[in-house]
């Protein structure tokens, strides 16, 4: 009988090792050596490149290393395609628990389709179950063709995902490269997108539009970030390269809480809560000359740092994060240096999006008040002002979190309102000693209340004037407000970093309770 003779245990658990290194150095390849070198070329890191430099050293756990499509049609039986051209799996960022998908353009394209997407729905229903944010770094061709309809049910899953995610953790898209077609309302669904400068982002391309309107746009005119940040308002920030998208995601995590149950981290502070004397004479003399609203937000702020949110659309108001004694908080500002401050259609969606984000995920928000009224113009109008501005008054009321006011200089009509005064839910409502809040302006407002006595005048400009100023004395300042309790204090504004520093320690633990219902209905 024939003695079977048996390799030692060693010998095939070290055969299978080295099987299964050759076979993960070769997926991590990606589409090969020519392709990342394109890659390069062109300026842009590799999917892999780009998880190292977003999370901490050596934290990445891959999942789904060794997925493989299912097509067979138009040669895909024969095609190996490393990791179906999505790198997906958690880490930490600053130590905090993310998870993450970043699709390989050297593999394919980039294109999406089913496995590709069933990858990224996985990390999303990941964090979901584990309260972490989701970061999809977007580099790609777009829905994989091959697949037909596979590809698109794999995108509609990402897209229901987004939904899913949406207001419980916070979702950062990240775009890299071309991110066109379906595959560009991923990110339209998640909180923030930040693109880089050499990437666009469309629904319909170029050679679309030429055939059916007859215009000619590049690539970068239609999709680029000037135009998807300053025209559309899709883009929230933008960096000049990968390693600049990479670093401001960091950022921005960094005030955010991970999830919707949690209050977003607090930096270590200094208690020194010393009056700042430089902002009393912040302001301009005459009342009609603009300033710059961040230099009044930087020197409130912790060490000056304001992190702008969509600095190029919507110029007129101002919105962003920043620190008070280590505490994130939502800043929404009239921009008196662009429309004199005034609200338009962009304006209002910009700070309403803002607005329902801070609410969901438990950030106060400051708002600081120099607004002349809505934009007017038949353009507004026609453009539906009145839907878009009862987005603000909506997104304000709907608010649970501590909302504090600063009105800085004007506050008049409806705008007043908008800006979240005391009547719109605002917990703290204070003023400078140079607020003027009225129905209007006092020049206006004197043409109408004192019109015959102005008509009737010997010198039409003495007495239009004399009214004038009689008007603003009586009702444009602070302490009428105050005495109707609208405002709750008119402060020296060398103290209002202190007062909004012990505000928020009052209003940390505020609860408030809304009627029982699915959703609200905001006039979108």
């Amino acid at each position: 009988m024939a003695t079977l003779t048996l390799k030692p245990a060693s010998a095939t658990m070290n055969a299978r090792t080295a099987e299964l290194r050759e076979k993960r150095a070769k997926i991590k390849e990606g589409g090969g050596k020519q392709r990342i070198q394109k890659q390069h070329q062109s300026g842009k890191l590799t999917a892999r490149e780009r998880v190292d430099k977003l999370v901490d050293q050596g934290s990445f756990q891959e999942i789904g290393l060794f997925a493989k499509h299912r097509a067979t049609y138009f040669g895909m039986a024969d095609k190996d395609l490393p990791a179906d051209g999505v790198i997906t799996g958690c880490a930490t960022i600053d130590g905090r628990l993310v998870h993450l998908a970043s699709q390989d353009f050297t593999v394919a394209g980039g294109a999406a389709g089913e496995v590709h997407c069933a990858k990224i729905t996985e990390m999303m229903k990941l964090s979901m179950k584990t309260g972490s944010p989701f970061i999809f770094v977007n580099d790609s061709g777009g829905a994989r063709v091959q697949e037909g309809i596979d590809s698109l049910a794999g995108y509609a899953s990402v897209f229901y995902n987004n939904v899913m995610l949406s207001g419980t953790v916070p979702q950062i898209s990240i775009i890299c490269g071309p991110c066109a077609g379906g595959a560009a309302y991923s990110p339209a669904l998640t909180d923030f997108i930040i693109q880089t400068k050499r990437a666009q982002m469309f629904i319909t391309g170029p050679q679309v539009i030429k055939q059916v309107t007859g215009e000619t746009v590049t690539a970068d005119q239609l999709g680029g970030p000037a135009a998807q940040m300053n025209r559309s308002g899709v883009v929230h920030l933008i960096a000049e390269d990968d390693d600049g998208a990479l670093a401001l995601a960091r950022r921005l995590l960094g005030f955010l809480p991970s999830n919707n149950l949690e209050d977003p981290p607090r930096l270590a502070y200094s208690l020194d809560l010393e009056d700042d004397p430089a902002l009393n004479d912040l302001l301009p003399a005459e009342p009609k000359v603009a300033y710059d609203i961040r230099t009044l937000l930087t020197r409130l702020l912790d060490h000056q740092d304001f992190f702008e949110i969509q600095p190029g659309f919507a110029q007129n108001v101002v919105i962003g994060f920043g620190r008070i004694q280590g505490r994130t908080v939502g800043v929404i500002a009239n921009q008196p240096c662009v429309l004199a401050g005034a609200l338009d259609i962009d304006a209002s969606d910009k700070m309403a999006r803002f607005i329902r984000f801070c609410n969901a995920f438990n950030i106060p928000l400051l708002t600081f008040v120099d607004v002349p009224g809505f934009l007017p113009g038949v353009e507004q109008e026609y453009g539906g002002i009145i839907r878009h501005g009862a987005k603000i008054l909506f997104a304000y009321s709907a608010a649970t979190v501590p909302k504090i006011t600063v009105v800085i200089r004007k506050a008049y009509g409806g705008a007043y309102i908008g800006m979240c005064c005391k009547d719109l839910g605002a917990d703290r409502v204070v003023a400078w000693p140079t607020a003027e809040i009225a129905v209007m302006g006092a020049e206006g407002a004197a043409e109408i209340v004192f019109r015959h006595e102005i008509d009737s005048a010997e010198n039409k400009t003495l007495k239009r004037d004399e009214l004038i100023e009689l008007y603003r004395s009586t009702f444009a300042n602070p302490y009428v407000s105050a005495g109707r309790r609208f405002v709750d204090d008119v402060i020296e504004p060398s103290e209002t970093r202190r007062y909004l520093a012990m505000a928020l320690e009052a209003l940390h633990t505020k609860r408030e309770l809304r009627p029982a219902k699915k959703h609200g209905l905001i006039p979108l």
